[in-house]
């Protein structure tokens, strides 16, 4: 059961990068974790119809949707590595990535797609446990990436945005799943 986390407020501008602040927008629920966890099953169930055509793409030249959830559980484990790494008071600044580079060193094609959700879902509930422990007072706690500032909270909100922002992609681009 998770226990309720009122004492996390929002994440302010000046905790995030302007790039990342369409995924905190995203994320307007007040108990972070629990939407954390619920999303889960709107995006089994976002992914599923694609079980048989795991590699459409809207357009010639763009991501499959088995490279799609590929890049979402690859960007959920960078995000979330920040994450611990600012939460732990590491001074490091933390680099950026290039996903497009990544994209090409990923063989996301020799996955079946419940496979890929399986292990999506495996890394998300990885970070919960994080989470659900951390003390209040790590959730303001700044780090570095690149060249800008992010809090916990901020980072911790970008994880559940950036699966969402991917997920409108695939309703607003991909549409119904083509017959296998």
């Amino acid at each position: 059961m998770l226990r309720r986390m009122t004492e996390i407020s929002r994440p302010q501008p000046g905790e995030y990068s302007a790039f990342h602040a369409r995924y905190v927008a995203l994320v307007p629920e007040d108990d972070l974790l629990a939407a954390m966890q619920a999303q889960e099953t709107v995006t089994a169930a976002a992914l599923r119809p694609y079980a048989a055509t795991p590699d459409q793409t809207y357009a010639p030249g763009k991501w499959t949707v088995r490279q799609l959830l590929g890049h979402m559980t690859d960007v959920e484990r960078v995000f979330g590595s920040r994450l611990l790494f600012v939460a732990r008071g590491d001074p490091a600044r933390l680099p950026g990535f290039e996903q497009d580079d990544w994209m090409r060193a990923a063989d996301f094609g020799r996955y079946a797609l419940p496979d890929l959700l399986a292990e999506f879902g495996a890394v998300r509930r990885s970070h919960l446990s994080l989470l659900r422990h951390l003390p209040p007072g790590d959730w303001t706690r700044r780090g570095t990436v690149g060249d800008h500032d992010f809090t916990v909270r901020a980072l911790a909100r970008m994880l559940l945005g950036h699966e969402r922002a991917h997920l409108d992609v695939l309703r607003e681009r991909y549409g119904p799943a083509r017959p296998g």
